[in-house]
Formats: C-alpha cells, structure tokens, sequence
C-alpha cells in the first residue's frame, strides 16, 4: 500500500513515462485505487474520456491545480479548458524553471 503523502491527488500534475504519450504531461482527475488513476489533459485526452494509467507509469510532482481540484470536489467535473490552462500555465513555469537550472549548471562548469 502506497503513503498517504505519495498517494496521487486529484488536481496533480503528471509526465506520462510509459506508452504511446511518453513525454507528455496530463492531469490526475480520479484515484481508481491504489495503482491506477484517471489521466487527462483537455486536448487529446478530454475529460469525458481520460486514460487509465498505472501510477508505476507516471512522474507525478508536488504542485496540484487547486482550480481544477476545487472544480472536481465541488461538481464533478472540470471543463476541457481549465485543464489546458492549468496544464499550460505549469508547463511554462516547469520549462522555465529547467532553463534556468541548465544555465546555472553551464555557468559552474565554464568557472
């Protein structure tokens, strides 16, 4: 059995590492149970039709859209473009953020 604190989330952002959608991110919108989870990313994957995937299969990471998790909790649903806005929004922070990363490391190694 998974730790409550590793447990996914509903509202977390995920890399897909296995399968056909390797490399891309997507959104945790339900807990089966312990091993799989409901994926979508409002564009190719919509929210009336998520993926099941193995938690074995995903990089999950410690940021949660609270818009997409409030919408879940509060109606059951989220709209498509919620889902894409919020994928967008964390994808350009996480790339960012990579980007600074890498030129720090270049910068350590040229000193």
């Amino acid at each position: 059995m998974i730790d409550s604190e590793s447990s996914p989330r509903i509202g977390q952002f995920v890399l897909i590492t296995q399968g056909r959608e390797a490399g891309q991110y997507a959104i945790v919108i339900k807990v089966l149970d312990e091993r799989f989870v409901l994926i979508a990313d409002g564009d190719k994957r919509k929210f009336h039709s998520p993926k099941k995937k193995n938690i074995h299969h995903l990089e999950f990471f410690d940021s949660v859209s609270p818009e997409v998790q409030n919408s879940i909790l509060e109606t059951g649903r989220v709209t498509n473009g919620k889902l894409r806005y919020a994928l967008t929004k964390f994808v350009n922070e996480q790339v960012t953020d990579l980007k600074k990363g890498e030129q720090l490391d270049g910068e350590r190694r040229c000193n």
